[in-house]
């Protein structure tokens, strides 16, 4: 039976707290296949060579098992079985056949649930392994087994995040984003440092997990946070702010103050996302008014343009055509009075006969008896060519 895991501070070795959002992991999952009908007795002398193939049925199939499958089925073996296996599996992870050092990567997720020592250490070398195929299985490896052991796991993983090679750095940040949900706190560190890192790619793909370590972060999540949000790169702020809503259903007052700094950025996107924020803790929206309003004369042009473009989420038609000609009043900067100008226009009053023409009532319909009394007398049919009646009967039958 495997025994749980207990992630430990790298330079305290003591057990890291993970909050009481934390649940028990079940046993990784593995890929199935032909191997998993492979009898348990059969599995290490199959996987060491001492017999060539053994024959099963799988799914109503008759397959011939080789060396391979075999090795892969040392996922599967438990108890006294499952020590065994762990030493022949180190074994394998240092063979010279790359193939075989890819089916043991294959099972080394399951086998170190039973017994991690050494494996990791195997882990880290075949990453860097000369056969392309046994990196692509150390790499997925990892981002199998980091969110289950991440202490055994932190330098590694944290040297494959910011690994130049994007194939090798996604599957990194795969295996962080199932860490977010094992170990918050764990992940929270390695955000931290990432969103610390010069390098854009790093920064941007640190943010977009932000949502997920919420979910159990606690105290340390918010702080990240409110970091990304004052990001100078915009991407990293926008992802950010996605965070907003989310936050204002957990803690209300942080999400305040948060929205609050990031309702004043120079992105809409950001200042979107701050609205939506401070309009579900203000079901007034008095007070995402009042923040817009007095972006509206920030001096930061760019504020004052992405303040402008919210309006209309705030106001209605003619109260924000009387508040955009009182901006273009003071305001200089020639896209925003552009803007401005634009929400300020009245295209009832003030447009093409066209325009105004598309805001009167439809014409109403002629009624039959008009109709027939028109075209009798030669007339074309509508209300301005209808008979006058007859001023002393009103009755355009008249004669």
């Amino acid at each position: 039976m495997a025994r749980d895991y207990i992630a430990r501070d790298p330079k305290t070795g003591k057990p890291i707290n993970v909050g009481s959002g934390y649940k028990k992991r079940k046993k990784s999952k593995v890929e199935t296949g032909p191997w998993m009908a492979l009898p348990s007795d059969a599995v290490i002398p199959l996987a060491s060579g001492e017999i060539e193939s053994y024959r099963v049925s799988w799914k109503d199939k008759v397959h011939h098992l080789s060396r391979i499958d075999a090795i892969k089925a040392l996922s599967k073996l438990s108890g006294v079985l499952a020590h065994k296996g762990h030493g022949l599996l180190i074994e394998l992870l240092m063979d010279n056949d790359p193939n075989l050092r890819s089916s043991a990567l294959f099972a080394l997720p399951s086998v170190a649930e039973t017994k991690p020592d050494e494996l990791f250490d195997h882990l880290s070398v075949l990453l860097d392994d000369a056969d392309l195929q046994v990196r692509r299985a150390a790499s997925k490896c990892l981002e199998k087994v980091a969110p289950t052991f991440p202490s055994a796991t932190e330098s590694t993983l944290a040297y494959e995040l910011r690994h130049e090679n994007s194939a090798r750095r996604e599957s990194a940040f795969r295996g962080l984003g199932e860490l977010c949900h094992s170990w918050p706190e764990v992940a929270c560190d390695h955000l931290d440092e990432l969103l610390q890192e010069e390098k854009l790619i790093l920064r941007r793909s640190a943010a977009k997990l932000l949502r997920k370590v919420l979910q159990k972060g606690g105290a340390a999540s918010w702080d990240l946070i409110g970091w990304a949000i004052e990001d100078e790169d915009v991407i990293t702020r926008r992802e950010a702010a996605k965070c907003l809503t989310t936050l204002a259903r957990r803690e209300q007052r942080i999400a305040t103050i948060l929205a609050e700094k990031a309702i004043l950025d120079s992105d809409s996107d950001v200042m979107v996302a701050a609205i939506k924020c401070i309009e579900m803790l203000d079901t007034d929206n008095n007070r995402a008014r009042d923040l817009v309003l007095s972006g509206c004369s920030h001096k930061q042009a760019s504020v004052r343009l992405a303040c402008v473009k919210i309006l209309p989420r705030l106001m209605g038609d003619e109260i924000l055509r009387n508040h955009c000609n009182a901006l273009l009043r003071e305001e200089k900067d020639p896209r925003i009075r552009k803007e401005l100008e634009e929400m300020a226009f009245d295209m009832q009053m003030e447009g093409t006969e066209e325009q105004k023409n598309r805001f009167l009532a439809p014409a109403p319909k002629v009624p039959q008896i008009d109709r027939e009394i028109a075209e009798s007398q030669g007339k074309t049919v509508g209300l301005e060519d209808l008979p006058e009646p007859d001023k002393k009967t009103d009755n355009p039958r008249h004669g």
